[in-house]
């Protein structure tokens, strides 16, 4: 008789000051290294069909892993119309710092593949003055969308809708996942997101990288995830294109595809 995998621990970060105080919620699992730390998508939560089968997984390999909402995102605390790339990012750090120690891979998915370099950065950073528990073990990226507010919003948007983002400070866009229903995308949102980009110099990042890219992606086209091969260092960077892959990539057979991904990082 096999002994029953425990739940991942559900627990809350507080991060932030005053108005922008936020409550991060956070699902950890103790184990083995190295650790790995889910980042979701823009408008998505940690109890997404990807995030769940990683966890599961690293309960059946004995792994430590850790997923968390974003603020406004999920059964974290805030307004998702508040969010930006950088108070995104200050989460992801804060979690980290807080909840990881040792090697870790990061698996960011959409936005969370843009999340996953900047934060793999700031994880760099650290260690070069040697202020981080946590080190950089590798990166899966699943249809990665860095520097989506720029290249795949504000460049592709009309110009009333621009024009409306500038003088209304949002536009509501049309969704074809979740509840369907529109969501805000703020001038906040892009003006602050160009503090960000990291697709205009090389991203030097001293680790394994892979990436899944879906050829029938509606959101990311695949040429994205090839711009962003060519700012990778050439060694050990393996791009998958799943030919009848879609933007979610949440078959079986696409998360099989992951799960080997994180496996063959280590």
């Amino acid at each position: 008789m096999t002994n029953a995998i425990p739940d991942a621990v559900l627990d809350f970060l507080d991060v932030g000051e005053g108005p922008s105080a936020r409550r991060i919620a956070v699902r950890r699992r103790a184990g083995r290294g190295p650790g790995l730390v889910w980042l979701g998508g823009f408008k998505s939560d940690m109890q997404g069909g990807k995030a769940v089968a990683l966890d599961a997984w690293a309960g059946e390999h004995g792994r430590a892993a850790v997923r968390f909402d974003y603020s406004g995102h999920g059964e974290s605390s805030g307004d998702f119309a508040d969010g930006t790339i950088g108070s995104w990012l200050a989460d992801s750090v804060a979690v980290v710092e807080r909840f990881c120690d040792g090697p870790q891979i990061l698996i960011g998915s959409s936005m969370g593949g843009w999340m996953a370099l900047l934060l793999a950065r700031e994880i760099r950073k650290r260690q070069e003055k040697q202020q981080a528990k946590a080190q950089l073990a590798g990166l899966v990226l699943i249809a990665p969308a860095p520097d989506f507010t720029e290249e795949l919003m504000w460049k592709k948007f009309s110009p009333e809708v621009k024009k409306e983002i500038e003088t209304k400070g949002f536009w509501l866009r049309p969704s074809d996942y979740g509840d369907g229903s529109p969501y805000p995308i703020t001038r906040n949102l892009i003006e602050e997101g160009r503090n960000h980009l990291v697709l205009g110099s090389a991203i030097d990042l001293g680790c394994p990288v892979r990436i899944l890219q879906g050829a029938q992606d509606p959101d990311v086209p695949w040429q994205h995830a090839f711009a962003l091969t060519h700012r990778l260092p050439a060694d050990d960077v393996v791009l998958t294109l799943i030919q009848d892959g879609d933007h979610r990539l949440s078959r079986p057979q696409d998360i099989a595809r992951i799960l080997a991904a994180v496996a063959e990082i280590g």
